[in-house]
């Protein structure tokens, strides 16, 4: 039986990545078990491990935050990943590293393929791109998934801050000309285990749920189907507001839809529309109400 050792178990895709495993013997490790920014403790844990796989799991997220702690942010997402790829390049372990969308600078009209010039337009983008360039220079043939606006019915992201706002609320404002692709963490994690089985895949794909939608779509859709689900018990109104209207510490890209092409034709099956997928959250989301 294969063993994989997933990084960052205790984030919403760390434990999307447990919640749908398939049989394997799985190592699943939170930053308490497995910190990545310690380069020996990363190597002694590894080696210990012996696992087959790893999946890169770990990342600083806060976007925002990044901007006034760069160097925590560099510390995980760069020196991190770069010391996780080390570790695996001399033990000879398989290894599949999470990326993020924010590498781009939205200047793009259509969707970004995985070749797509790069140019982040903040900490966090920049450190998750050095994290890239480690992780490459380290292991040539190690898999990297880019994805983004990724949420679940753990932890914290927009659905579950839109919830509770539109249950506090009457009126939302949500910005209206950022576009991309909401990646429900499930999806994302089913595809990882789909990668994880296929050793000779190797290189950068893109991961996100089908379809496009602004910020201010997104959040329409959570009012619909929220409260359709008895999640809501009135309906809220949202407007749309132009991304200048809600400074942000860190800028973000207008516009960051992911071409998956190449991910669904080598994973044999094709992505599923976002509001479907959203609809599927929300549905776990009623039944377990998991913070």
């Amino acid at each position: 039986m294969q063993k994989v050792l997933v990084t960052g178990a205790n984030g919403q895709l760390g434990r999307e990545l447990a919640e749908h495993a398939p049989e394997v013997e799985l190592l699943a490790l939170g930053r308490d078990a497995l910190d990545i920014a310690d380069p020996n403790a990363t190597l002694e844990r590894i080696a210990a491990l012996a696992p087959d796989v790893v999946i890169n799991a770990a990342a600083y997220t806060a976007v925002d935050r990044a901007e006034s702690e760069p160097e925590r942010a560099r510390q995980v997402n760069a020196a991190g990943a770069g010391h996780l790829a080390r570790a695996c390049a001399s033990l000879g372990v398989r290894m599949l590293h999470v990326s993020t969308d924010f590498v781009f600078d939205g200047q793009a009209g259509t969707p970004y393929d995985p070749s797509a010039a790069t140019n982040p337009l903040g900490v966090y983008g920049a450190s998750k791109l050095d994290g890239e360039k480690a992780v490459r220079e380290c292991l040539p043939r190690a898999l990297i998934v880019r994805t983004g606006w990724v949420y679940s019915r753990f932890g914290g992201n927009f659905v579950k801050t839109m919830l509770r706002l539109m249950g506090e609320r009457d009126t939302l404002r949500v910005v209206g000309d950022q576009v991309g692709t909401p990646t429900w963490a499930a999806g994302l994690a089913r595809a990882l285990w789909d990668f994880a089985a296929r050793p000779e895949l190797h290189g950068t794909y893109h991961w996100s749920d089908a379809g496009v939608c602004s910020w201010y779509d997104f959040a329409v859709a959570i009012a619909e189907e929220g409260l359709a689900r008895g999640l809501l018990t009135r309906p809220v109104t949202v407007a749309p507001i132009p991304a200048s209207d809600y400074p942000t510490p860190a800028r973000r890209p207008a516009y960051s839809v992911l071409d998956k092409g190449a991910t669904w034709a080598d994973l044999g099956r094709p992505g599923v529309h976002w509001r479907e997928q959203l609809r599927r959250m929300l549905d776990e989301y009623k039944e377990h109400h998991i913070e």
